[in-house]
């Protein structure tokens, strides 16, 4: 009987990865006309977290929840840089308010934080709704 639960435990957890591989392909196309590099910030949650800052070499993390004034003040920076920097670097959203897990991991103690990941490591991390030209300021310090 353990040997059967287990079995199907391995097999639900393969049927997930695989299945969340093809949501992240399918979102991509979607949302880059197919090239795989998004010109939109992505939404990420606790599940796909990992798994889409190793997908590109640059990827910049908004983190943030809708309560958040400052929040909202950052956003129309992100996705700006977002179509900017297509190709480039890769921009996402995580709403902390939905993934603790994530957001423990990373230590978000305050909101808006951007989260600067190369080749899938964390580099970098700011606090605050900075304007344009100081987000590209910490975007090339952290990711060149």
């Amino acid at each position: 009987m353990h040997n059967l639960v287990s079995e199907m435990s391995t097999e639900v957890d393969e049927i997930k990865e695989r299945k969340l591989q093809e949501m992240m392909q399918r979102a991509a196309a979607g949302q880059s006309g197919g090239n795989g590099w998004p010109d939109q910030p992505v939404v990420v949650t606790d599940t796909t977290f990992d798994s889409f800052v190793k997908k590109y070499p640059k990827v910049v993390v908004d983190c943030w929840a809708p309560w958040c004034g400052p929040c909202r003040m950052l956003s129309p920076t992100v996705e700006t840089l977002a179509k900017e920097k297509k190709g480039q670097i890769v921009f996402a959203k995580l709403n902390t308010d939905e993934n603790y897990g994530t957001a423990g991991k990373y230590r978000i103690a305050s909101i808006p934080t951007l989260l600067y990941f190369k080749d899938g490591s964390l580099v970098h991390k700011s606090v605050g709704a900075y304007p344009k030209q100081m987000v590209e300021a910490e975007i090339k310090k952290a990711l060149g």
